[in-house]
């Protein structure tokens, strides 16, 4: 008996406050910045097929995008890493909670990764620093966002070259190219 295959969902709450929109994007005249909703929501359906996660019974998946400023993310940063300064990307990952989910819920409802948080300001000196627009900067470091969601983690050099690796097979998911140049190594 062959088995069936669920074609993967993913539920995108995206906010944009950087952008003028202070509350989740839910119609297409919202001010959603350089990139669209549409175009986030299949983007991070496409990562998720390519990454061939396997952790939802139903194949659905929840998570939330937020581009903000950095005072906002400056708060974050100092509240839950303590380190009172803003940064590019944060992302606060669902799966390394450990809560009890009853068997219904898992059955029934998509899975919830997290959040990934960006500072659209950070993310512009970093597109300038590199080279390329804020729409590729932002999209590198959603992805960047989303493997910290899903475990991945870069403590040392080695790990954080197979991170980079893993974002720019990704990003060609989307058919985007960045040639990442690591700053700290000039």
């Amino acid at each position: 008996m062959s088995e069936v295959h669920t074609p993967l969902q993913v539920e995108l709450n995206f906010q944009a406050p950087f952008f003028g929109d202070d509350e989740a994007v839910n119609d297409s005249d919202s001010a959603a910045g350089p990139i669209e909703e549409e175009t986030w929501q299949q983007w991070f359906e496409a990562w998720l097929s390519h990454l061939q996660i396997d952790q939802s019974p139903i194949n659905a998946y929840e998570l939330s995008l937020r581009l903000t400023d950095d005072a906002e993310i400056q708060e974050l940063n100092a509240s839950y890493r303590q380190k009172d300064q803003p940064t590019d990307v944060l992302a606060f990952a669902a799966l390394e909670v450990d809560y009890p989910q009853p068997e219904e819920m898992l059955e029934e409802m998509p899975l919830y990764l997290g959040d990934v948080v960006i500072s659209v300001e950070t993310a512009q000196r970093q597109a300038e620093e590199r080279g390329h627009s804020l729409e590729h900067e932002l999209v590198w470091l959603s992805t960047h966002g989303l493997l910290h969601l899903l475990g991945w983690d870069h403590p040392d050099e080695a790990s954080f070259q197979s991170m980079v690796k893993e974002q720019e097979a990704l990003l060609q998911t989307v058919g985007l190219k960045i040639q990442y140049d690591d700053p700290h190594d000039e």
